[in-house]
């Protein structure tokens, strides 16, 4: 976040406001989390959310193989 993000806003920028840094800040995150591929090797390429989407489905899955003993 401080390298990506902030170093580089307040380069380009002069906020006068708080809401303003914000408002950019949130279009960063959006950003970050749903099209900035990342390089980790448990998300292999895909992005936060992505990764957050697939996990829930594997769990729905193998809730759905192993049911739970009564």
């Amino acid at each position: 976040m401080k390298e990506e993000f902030y170093r580089a806003a307040f380069r380009k920028t002069f906020y006068e406001s708080l809401d303003e840094l914000q408002r950019d800040l949130d279009r960063y995150l959006e950003f970050y989390n749903r099209e900035r591929a990342h390089q980790g090797y448990r998300t292999q390429g895909r992005t936060p959310y992505q990764a957050f989407v697939d996990g829930i489905e594997a769990m729905r899955r193998e809730k759905e193989v192993k049911p739970e003993a009564a």
